[in-house]
């Protein structure tokens, strides 16, 4: 078996979905697997997500790029930034916090916060470039903003990259459980905290495996039969 690239979209807390996907995808030591960001916050078990994620740098090579939900936690946690903080609290701090026993921050590990700071703005390989938010096809990746690569969402008309790369996202949540497919693109954020699904994608041979927060686990799917129209 050649190795493997995964991209795994927006968790949002659910770990039982988090579990059930990574089961099925039976990692090896070769494997790669990149978590789009935004792994807190909304879902059930963030702590859990988190614990679970610490584990994998053990079972294969892992990369978490940092979403703005964890950049969120990040600010609450530091005490750096009062608007932030309040922010977060009100999409989905609280269902975090709510994880780890209380509606206090001082209930969260260290460690967990410092997980969270080893996230990066983005990844890449020969094929695809990996990034939570957008970037701007025309600027170089170490160029790039990181509040757009962290914050902006898609507006479905992206251009694709000058050098024919694809671009993996998440961020921009596709209520109808599907990823988006476009020239250059494609985004799976698939709605895992509310009603959809959450998605990994293979990225060589672009299958789909996904799970929902009830246990319910479906793949390999091809993702050109699973995908649907640009939604905002």
């Amino acid at each position: 078996m050649s190795d493997r690239v995964f991209a795994i979209g927006d968790i949002h807390g659910c770990d039982t979905a988090l579990n059930a996907l990574l089961d099925r995808l039976k990692l090896t030591p070769t494997d790669t697997v990149v978590v789009l960001g935004d792994i807190v916050d909304r879902g059930p078990g963030s702590r859990q997500v988190i614990e679970r994620l610490m584990t994998l740098h053990d079972e294969c090579n892992f990369v978490l790029i940092r979403g703005n939900h964890d950049e969120m936690m990040i600010k609450a946690y530091e005490g750096t930034d009062s608007y932030m903080s309040a922010m977060w609290l009100q999409v989905g701090g609280l269902e975090a916090l709510e994880s780890y026993g209380g509606q206090t921050l001082g209930l969260v590990p260290e460690a967990h916060i410092n997980f969270l700071k080893t996230s990066v703005d983005y990844w890449e390989t020969e094929t695809d470039v990996f990034i939570h938010g957008n970037l701007r096809p025309e600027i170089p990746l170490q160029s790039q903003h990181w509040e757009a690569m962290r914050w902006e969402h898609l507006s479905g008309v992206e251009a694709a990259l000058p050098d024919g790369r694809r671009v993996v996202c998440g961020h921009t949540s596709q209520k109808d459980g599907r990823p988006v497919v476009m020239e250059g693109w494609v985004c799976i954020d698939t709605f895992a905290s509310g009603s959809g699904w959450l998605t990994a994608l293979e990225t060589g041979t672009n299958e789909i495996y996904r799970s929902k927060e009830t246990g319910q686990i479906e793949g390999p799917l091809w993702l050109d039969e699973v995908a649907n129209e640009f939604h905002r």
